[in-house]
This record gives C-alpha cells, sequence and structure tokens, in this order.
C-alpha cells in the first residue's frame, strides 16, 4: 500500500498504461532464503519464501519435519494467539507469523509458499522491515490473474472486556488504532494513531515499528516458555520509566503503530486485501483473529472484489509499484 502522493508524480517506470498492472496478482520474481532466530523459542530457524501459482494464496511448510505439513495462512487456521499468531494444523505449529504477513500485505504479495524449518518464524528485529527487504531483494512478480480484495459491506464488532475492535465499510483501506498502557513513556501524543494507505507508505510509515515488552513481564514469560530469543536486538524493552534501547524509538508512536503491524499481518489472513476500516481500543492478536474470523461468519458482511480497471481501484491500493522502497 504504497503512495506517491498523488498520480501525476509517479514514475513512467512504476506503472505499465496497457496492461492494468496494479490489478494482477503477486508473487515473488525467485527463491530467496535467510536465518534468525524465533523470538518465543530461541531456537536457529531457516526461513526459504519460493514463488506460488495464481490463486495459491499465502501457505506456510514446516519442512523439518518427517513428513512435510503445509498450512495455509487463513484466519480459521489460527491456534494460540498468546504473544504472538499461531498458525496450526494437526499438532503442527508454525507461530510468529504476523511480521511476515504483515510485509506481504504492505507489498501486495498474493500467492507465495513460505518454508520454515522449525516452529517458529525468526524475528529478525522484531518488525516487518527485514521481511519488506527480503521481498524486495527476491523481487515481484505480476501474474496474470486479476487481484481479489475483501471488501466490508456491513459493521462488524468483537469486544473482551474493556478491549473492542470493529470493522466498517471504507472505500480504501484505513486503521484507527488507540494503546493504553500505563506507564510514563506512553504519552496521549503515542497512544492513538490514524493510518490511511491512501496517503501513508506502509514500508517508510509502519514496517519499521519494532515489538515491545515491558521488563517485569519477560521473567513471567520466559518461566512460561516465551520470549527465550528476546533481547534489545529485537524488541523495544522497558523498564518503569523509561525505554533501555540506547537508540530510542525509530517513530515518535513506535508502540501503537506495531499494533497497527501486527493487525495488517493478523487481518492477511483474511486472504486477501481489505477493503474497509478497522477501529480498535487495546487490540492484540486474539481480538484480531476473532473479528477476522466473525467478518467471515457474515456473509452479508463481507463481498469478493475484482476491478476491471484501474482508476477503479481504490487509491490506498493504486501505488503498489512493482518492486518499489
Amino acid at each position: 500500500m504504497m503512495r506517491i502522493s498523488g498520480r501525476a508524480r509517479e514514475h513512467p517506470a512504476t506503472r505499465h498504461s496497457t496492461d492494468h498492472s496494479m490489478l494482477r496478482q503477486r508473487t515473488l520474481k525467485t527463491t530467496i532464503r535467510t536465518t534468525g532466530v524465533g523470538l518465543h523459542t530461541g531456537a536457529r530457524v531457516e526461513l526459504t519464501l519460493r514463488p506460488a501459482q495464481p490463486d495459491t494464496g499465502i501457505v506456510f511448510h514446516r519442512v523439518d519435519l518427517p513428513q512435510p505439513v503445509s498450512i495455509p495462512a487463513q484466519a480459521a487456521n489460527v491456534g494460540d494467539t498468546r504473544l504472538s499468531s499461531t498458525l496450526a494444523r494437526d499438532g503442527v505449529t508454525i507461530s510468529t507469523v504476523e511480521h511476515l504477513m504483515s510485509a506481504l500485505a504492505g507489498l501486495g504479495i498474493d500467492n507465495l509458499n513460505v518454508d520454515v524449518s522449525g516452529p517458529e518464524l525468526p524475528i529478525m528485529d522484531g518488525s516487518a522491515g527485514p521481511f519488506v527487504f527480503l521481498l524486495q531483494s527476491a523481487g515481484i512478480a505480476e501474474q496474470p490473474v486479476p487481484k481479489r480484495y475483501l471488501r466490508v459491506r456491513a459493521p462488524v464488532e468483537m469486544r473482551d472486556g474493556d478491549k473492542w475492535a470493529r470493522f466498517d465499510p471504507f472505500p480504501g483501506f484505513k486503521l484507527d488504532f488507540t494503546i493504553d498502557f500505563p506507564h510514563p513513556v506512553f504519552g496521549s501524543e503515542s497512544r492513538h494513531v490514524v493510518v490511511d494507505f491512501a496517503e501513508h507508505s506502509y514500508v517508510k510509515e509502519v514496517a519499521r515499528a519494532r515489538t515491545f515488552a515491558f521488563m517485569q513481564d519477560v521473567e513471567a514469560m520466559r518461566a512460561a516458555g516465551l520470549a527465550l530469543g528476546g533481547s534489545l536486538q529485537n524488541a523495544i524493552v522497558l523498564d518503569e520509566t523509561r525505554i533501555l534501547n540506547t537508540e530510542g524509538l525509530r517513530y515518535d508512536n513506535e508502540f501503537v503503530k506495531h499494533k497497527v503491524l501486527d493487525a495488517i499481518g493478523d487481518l492477511y489472513l483474511l486472504g486477501h486485501p481489505l477493503i474497509g476500516q478497522y477501529t480498535a481500543f487495546k487490540p492484540g492478536h486474539a481480538l484480531n483473529n476473532a473479528l477476522a474470523r466473525a467478518l467471515l461468519a457474515r456473509p452479508d458482511a463481507h463481498e469478493i472484489a475484482t476491478f476491471d480497471a484501474d482508476e477503479e481501484v481504490p487509491s490506498a491500493f493504486q501505488d503498489w509499484a512493482v518492486g518499489a522502497a
């Protein structure tokens, strides 16, 4: 959802004037690999991203097992949502998929095979930035099949105590998020953000927002077998009064922007780019998934849409320039 602020400023190399390039499905031009450490398991893992045929969607494969197991990246396949989104099938799990899914959504990639040599994706630097770089390094290939969108047609809302989230019809893709943590670092300006992809660039303004954790929670998480791979290299860590990372924040509102980054990844488990608005108060992976499932369970509240002409596509999606930064 990369916007160059107005059609007139687009570089001619980023679009094809006659072949409706932005309406096509996308995959990678070539296979690419990386290795890293799982945030929660602390285990080293190899990640391989392979091109996939049109209408495949995003499919994860556990390739370290005697018999590889494939799990489509779909909301119905999400199991555990403690601190990450975990795909599960037949007792096999692949966790912390949300940052890669967010990067795929941000770059408009529809079809991909994701091979993982363990139960968790590498955390990289705690953001989607390294995955964006990896995907752009492989190159993005257009496919001769129309891109399909999921359009919200009626409001859908979910509540969990004082937390809530809702979808509303909207002619683009917009997220309006508010978080609330009782900590001195979270001033009023860093608790709320509105990201409208007709105006904002995913790569520049969302992708580099890192996950965050509180020191007092880290020991409890490790006792529960979580956050074993966490460090100041892959998370923002806060003690009772301040941020411990010496380099500080990448964005003034990096905390709430990371929640937006997570949600974009969780919502891409709907299977298609979303045309609609997502508004949430104190959201997390569980609420994101519950709302996605609720939307899919309401045939009256959503529809699959394709577009026959460039100018019909919502402006939030019109500047998905192939391979653009």
